[in-house]
């Protein structure tokens, strides 16, 4: 449901089944994109690891961390800056709310 309402709103999206497989699609693309938007919880490496690994190639890329197990104090505590947080459930359209929300930011310094 997120990605149709994403895609309605004219965005590009690009989805991975895991941290590993879009870390490697991310440092192999010639284009970096503007937004990542991650799970917290996902395995071997969680959204805060891969987030801060993205951002070594691309410090100012956007963020946003979604998590249905964990709270905003997980971005509290990150030593990586997130952009926003949005815990689930959430609604799709919420979503694109925040998307546009965070790629209207200022860039990062």
């Amino acid at each position: 449901h997120a990605e149709v309402s994403l895609q309605a709103g004219g965005y590009q999206l690009k989805k991975f089944l895991g941290p590993g497989l879009a870390l490697k699609s991310f440092l192999k693309a010639r284009a970096k994109p503007a937004l990542l938007i991650t799970d917290y919880a996902m395995g071997k490496m969680n959204g805060l690891e891969l987030l801060e690994k993205c951002k070594a190639v691309k410090p100012g890329l956007k963020s946003i961390l979604i998590s249905g197990t964990a709270g905003a104090e997980i971005v509290l505590d990150s030593g990586v800056k997130v952009d926003r947080f949005m815990g689930k459930p959430y609604q799709p359209a919420n979503l694109a709310d925040l998307v546009r929300l965070v790629l209207a930011l200022e860039p990062a310094a």
